[in-house]
Formats: C-alpha cells, sequence, structure tokens
C-alpha cells in the first residue's frame, strides 16, 4: 500500500459546513491528488522530471465523472502517451458509484 501526502486549503475545509457541495468539492480534490500520485508512482517520475526511471510521458488529462452518494465527482484523469493510468478508484467503464 503506498502512502499519498494529500494537500487541503483552507478554503476546502470551510466549504464542507457551507453547503451540500462541500462534502463532494472536498473528495474531488483528495481523489484527483491521488490519482496524480498513481501517476508519477507508474511513470516513476514527476512531471517535468528527467530520471532514468522514468518509464513514460505524460500527454494531458481527461475529464471523467463518477456520482456517488455525495455528489457528482469529475475527476481529472491523467493521461499517457504510451499506456494508460491503471488505477483501482473506478473501473474502466464505471459512472456510478457500486
Amino acid at each position: 500500500m503506498a502512502t499519498y501526502q494529500i494537500s487541503i486549503s483552507e478554503e476546502q475545509l470551510h466549504g464542507l459546513f457551507d453547503g451540500d457541495r462541500g462534502l463532494a468539492n472536498l473528495l474531488e480534490a483528495v481523489l484527483n491528488q491521488v490519482l496524480e500520485a498513481q501517476a508519477t508512482e507508474q511513470l516513476k517520475a514527476e512531471p517535468y522530471q528527467r530520471t532514468v526511471e522514468r518509464t513514460g510521458y505524460r500527454n494531458g488529462s481527461r475529464r471523467r465523472s463518477l456520482v456517488t452518494r455525495v455528489g457528482s465527482i469529475t475527476f481529472e484523469v491523467p493521461q499517457f502517451r504510451e499506456g494508460k493510468l491503471d488505477t483501482d478508484l473506478f473501473e474502466r467503464y464505471q459512472r456510478s458509484e457500486p
């Protein structure tokens, strides 16, 4: 199991108590950071970092929505030039939480 360092802004924390979208916005921010960390782990390099161990290159990201019990969440899924991101956050064609 990998360890991820997640940062949450003060605005996001205050947003938890500011309406219905608060928890969904926080969850969206955290899961997008997890996706970026998984991409870095899979490629063995940070964005723009040159290393000998690097296994591929990033090629932007695509938006993907998922309906959960806290609301609709939009992911920024990193794309690679060759291959795809292997993540366990969602299945390939999954559109809603099981």
